[in-house]
């Protein structure tokens, strides 16, 4: 039985402030970042809305992540820093010691650490809790390393986007690249999914990608040509799923390769993060300042 979508846009009441990064905070909301605006947005499940004052300066947040001391973690990547949220709405900024490092991807580390990308200084960060800094060189020059997260194996892996690699660093820094099969395939998002393989989005060759620990990779074509896949998430079914900033659509992947894709409501709505909810939605930003909710029935 085919299963339907119900989508649900909730707009963000500062105007064009681009939507970009969601996540799941500690306190089971969905707080997401804003690449055009200095504040840091929370959405309850029943859709009311929150923003909370960024850094000082017009910082521009990518991504963000739920640390092991609950807060939040964010990549400010205009004011080269990484940013920490309190659930009381306390921010604090630790400055990166590369200049114009261009933070962008975070993520926790097997070591309770926050692991993050720097596409510009082609290097992967570690920050602890209390702030201490360091910074791991990627081998291939103008990696533009993006996302990143922990794998099954007690390593941290990300997509290097020009590169055309994905990267693995354990957490003493030993760095691991793996060539993609496809050139020029742009890869961005990565995740974990239900089969223990890292996923990942190919935003200009146009797949979804996976790599087991071992580094085999299997590509899936999508369903529409130049669909600009961003970032994926695994969902509560046993499969991932994926937003299309150019399809205006999500997009479903099932492990076996089958996919489904489900049109946003307002058009060219330019979706790019995307996170299971614990209501078992998928909920997703759109860069035209709105917070989306997938659920299926």
């Amino acid at each position: 039985m085919s299963l339907k979508a119900h989508i649900t846009e909730y707009i963000v009441p500062t105007p064009d402030t681009g939507p970009y990064g969601v996540t799941v905070g500690p306190d089971r909301a969905i707080w997401f970042s804003k690449a055009r605006h200095n504040s840091i947005g929370r959405i309850t499940l029943d859709g009311t809305i929150t923003e909370y004052a960024g850094l000082a300066s017009a910082s521009g947040s990518l991504l963000l992540t739920p640390g092991p001391d609950n807060a939040l973690w964010f990549t400010p990547i205009q004011a080269n820093c990484i940013g920490r949220l309190t659930m009381s709405g306390e921010v604090s900024a630790f400055a990166l010691p590369t200049p114009n490092a261009g933070p962008y991807g975070i993520t926790v580390g097997p070591d309770n650490a926050l692991w993050f990308t720097e596409n510009q200084a082609n290097k992967i960060g570690r920050i602890t809790l209390n702030g201490d800094i360091t910074e791991f060189a990627i081998p291939s020059a103008g990696a533009f390393p993006a996302y990143i997260v922990t794998g099954p194996d007690g390593a941290l892996w990300f997509t290097e986007n020009q590169a055309n690699k994905i990267g693995r660093i354990t957490v003493n820094g030993d760095i691991t690249e793996f060539p993609l099969p496809s050139p020029d395939a742009g890869p961005v998002g990565i995740a974990v999914g239900p089969d223990k393989a890292l996923w990942f989005v190919e935003i200009i060759g146009n797949r979804i990608g996976r790599i087991t620990p071992d580094g085999d990779i299997t590509e899936f074509p999508l369903l529409v040509p130049e669909a600009r896949p961003h970032a994926i998430t695994p969902g509560p079914d046993e499969s991932l799923w994926f937003t299309e900033w150019k399809n205006n659509s999500i997009g479903q992947i099932t492990v076996h390769g089958d996919i489904t894709s489900y049109p946003l409501l307002t058009p060219e709505a330019e979706p790019h993060g995307i996170v299971a909810g614990p209501d078992g939605a998928l909920w997703f930003a759109e860069e035209k300042n709105y917070i989306g909710k997938l659920a299926l029935s």
